[in-house]
């Protein structure tokens, strides 16, 4: 029935390609979208045929003779707009229809020709969009002044973060400058039923946005092993180990950092060497040179005889095509289901058969993390989005790019847009006023005749190259001893002046701090303080931790867990054995010792720090252990009470303290590209809203259970 419904050239296509038949997700977009005008939300498994599943009703249902862009790829990554549009030129081959890339990296010369004709079908990121709109706004209305459809690749990687924030901005913009409506695609394979009703929201249009979601599951297969380490490079124990079990394979190996993924990809090509194993180790992050990253996924691709190993960041866990791969191998935990997800995802593409993954654990709680996620990925559980309610900074950044694709216009102009965009609703007619006053006060803005312009500032901010994009990428803190730089850490609330943190496998006093030049200067610590754990920087769903106490209380064997693997889960359950949990939520294990309290809060990251930074408001010291979910908090048995009661008189005071905290160290907000442009004010609530989660916080600290050891 789907079938009949495409175009003539588009079933010569299925013909020619000797297809058998349409999939199940490929059949029902292609009767929704030729049929109705509502956006839709395509959730499919890895390798299902998502795009085809959008594009054969898209170029079945659309007039390319008209003037104009008719349909705008959006994608989250350039290497994904490289590799889609050979899927979608072989679709387009016999419509003649034109397929143009639009990025930073693309020819210019087919820039230029698209603007002279606009037609057929862009791929583009959200920042190029953005620098259209910055610098030729002429082109974005000939260009998609007439489109018909939207479709947004991996749209799961936009949600919750301030980026999805700014593409949600930009499609409303788009919207403005089209007198019909544009249909919305959205492909994805990690969204969860938890958030649908985000995926929903960045469309613009929640009512006429549906889902469908094909439900087929994909077998899955894992093993874990342990392997204890006690230095900061990894065990040669598990590089052999690891080496036996994927030499004979096409690998993907994720560990949490790009030193560790460089220092596999070197010692298993060390070991294959001496063995004379394959050649084809590679690695594949941020920091390698584009032409390298390129050339390492077309071999994956186009190789169909050798085994190769690619270590790897989350540069690969996103949809890329880089062919067959075989197994998946992940060094200790990832931070989120979502995550697990996309990179269980990678491997067993090919129909019928498994997804296998080799999990590799080098401490007890990332045993226990490790399998926890596991089990939430198998119960099919996916951390819910979040977005920002206020986006203060994003609306700042978009408030002086429309001022400059106008150049220049009314406050009630400026303010009528802002309205009309719903990225911005919750935001009320006041607060942008007050936002728009506030950026005259720094130059960012100009009144000129009663109009809008960009002040001297707000020009040196949009004529930046990094005005284009909204995010950030992390700022750690260079760690100094004797002039000599011996490593960087991420930014907390914990980095503290007497301070003791762990790096290059030695513990060090911080005796100074410059926020400005992030740098930390230290000497070696002698006075026995327990150090400061810094993990690698993720933020952790609540739901993981507390799927992490209900296996130490639980009696459950896994067959997953190599013999080790279950020697060291039976000993972390016999340290926990005698508390007594019935709740996980709001019973949390304690340990009592003289004047100290060791509490386990088996609760998410943002909770954490939130509660880190209310107990050390309060005088006692609090030395939060993330790792283990923990803190060490200098108090006695009868003061326990008295510090929740201060918890709870310093909340009532939080706006204040965290202004004057922001006051005092602008790196707290340093996870905001343009929350530092903002009025400290605005800062605070952006720092409260995404940083800390103050409110789940508070009701754990009131209604927490400490359950003592029997």
């Amino acid at each position: 029935m789907s079938y009949e419904l495409l175009s003539e050239p588009i079933r010569k296509y299925i013909r020619d390609k000797r297809w058998d038949s349409l999939r199940p997700i490929q059949a029902a977009a292609i009767a929704r979208i030729i049929s109705t005008d509502n956006n839709y939300i395509i959730a499919s498994r890895t390798a299902s045929g998502k795009t085809e599943a959008a594009f054969l009703p898209i170029l079945s249902k659309t007039d390319f003779n008209k003037a104009g862009v008719q349909v705008l790829y959006i994608s989250p990554l350039i290497a994904l707009i490289n590799d889609q549009f050979y899927r979608i030129e072989d679709l387009c081959k016999d419509l003649e229809i034109s397929v143009t890339k639009w990025h930073g990296e693309a020819k210019k010369s087919l820039k230029t020709n698209l603007i002279k004709n606009p037609n057929g079908i862009v791929l583009i990121t959200p920042e190029s969009i953005e620098a259209m709109f910055v610098n030729s706004p002429y082109n974005v209305s000939a260009l998609f002044g007439n489109l018909k459809y939207i479709v947004i690749d991996e749209i799961h990687s936009f949600l919750g973060v301030d980026r999805g924030l700014q593409l949600m901005s930009l499609l409303a913009r788009i919207q403005q400058i089209n007198e019909t409506k544009i249909t919305i695609i959205g492909l994805s394979a990690t969204i969860g039923n938890e958030n649908y009703l985000e995926a929903k929201r960045l469309t613009g249009d929640i009512e006429n946005t549906k889902v469908l979601l094909d439900r087929a599951k994909k077998e899955t297969e894992a093993k874990f092993k342990y392997f204890n380490n006690s230095s900061t490079e990894l065990s040669w124990d598990l590089l052999k180990d690891l080496y036996k079990e994927t030499c004979n394979h096409k690998v993907l190996i994720f560990p949490n950092s790009r030193g560790r993924t460089e220092e596999i990809a070197v010692k298993l090509r060390k070991i294959s060497d001496r063995v004379n194993g394959h050649k084809f180790y590679y690695s594949h992050h941020s920091s390698v040179d584009k032409e390298i990253r390129e050339s390492i996924e077309h071999f994956a691709k186009s190789n169909e005889r050798y085994n190769f190993c690619i270590s790897c960041t989350s540069t690969l866990e996103l949809g890329i095509d880089i062919g067959t791969v075989d197994k998946i191998v992940q060094i200790d935990s990832t931070q989120s289901v979502s995550s697990l997800v996309q990179r269980m995802g990678r491997s067993g593409r090919i129909e019928g058969e498994k997804s296998i993954a080799n999990i590799y654990a080098t401490d007890k709680w990332s045993l226990l993390q490790s399998l926890a996620c596991w089990k939430l990925y198998k119960n099919e559980f996916l951390e819910p989005v979040i977005t920002a309610k206020k986006p203060f900074d994003i609306l700042l950044h978009q408030i002086l790019s429309i001022v400059k694709q106008l150049s220049g216009c009314k406050r009630i102009n400026l303010i009528n847009r802002i309205k009309e965009n719903p990225t911005f609703e919750s935001i009320p007619e006041n607060e942008i006023n007050k936002l728009i006053d506030e950026s005259v006060k720094s130059d960012y803005l100009e009144i000129i005749e009663h109009e809008l312009i960009l002040g001297v500032e707000g020009e040196k901010i949009v004529n930046s190259r990094e005005f284009y994009s909204v995010f950030k990428t992390e700022q750690n803190f260079k760690v100094i001893f004797s002039g000599k730089t011996i490593g960087d850490i991420p930014f907390s609330p914990q980095v503290k002046i007497d301070e003791n943190l762990l790096l290059a496998a030695r513990i060090w006093k911080i005796k100074d701090i410059d926020f400005n030049g992030l740098k930390i200067m230290v000497i070696p610590a002698k006075d026995g303080k327990k150090p400061i754990f810094f993990g690698i920087g993720g933020n952790i769903h609540p739901k993981i931790r507390e799927e992490m106490l209900g296996i130490l209380k639980s009696d459950e064997l896994y067959a997953e867990l190599d013999e080790t693997s279950n020697l060291v889960l039976k000993e972390l359950r016999y340290d926990f054995r005698n508390f007594e949990i019935n709740d996980l939520v709001y019973d949390k294990p304690v340990i009592r010792n003289e004047d100290k309290l060791l509490l386990y809060t088996f609760t998410g990251t943002k909770i954490n720090k939130s509660l880190s930074f209310l107990f050390n408001q309060t005088g006692y010291e609090a030395h939060l252990d993330e790792h283990s979910s923990s803190f060490e908090i200098e108090i006695k048995e009868t003061e326990f009470a008295s510090l929740v009661e201060q918890v709870n008189q310093i909340y009532s005071r939080i706006n204040d303290l965290l202004i004057t905290e922001l006051k005092e160290n602008k790196s707290l907000i340093g996870f905001s590209k343009w929350g530092t442009y903002l009025p400290v004010e605005y800062q605070s609530q952006i720092v409260k809203e995404r940083y800390f989660d103050f409110t789940t916080a508070i009701a754990l600290i009131n209604n927490v259970r400490l359950i003592e050891s029997n």
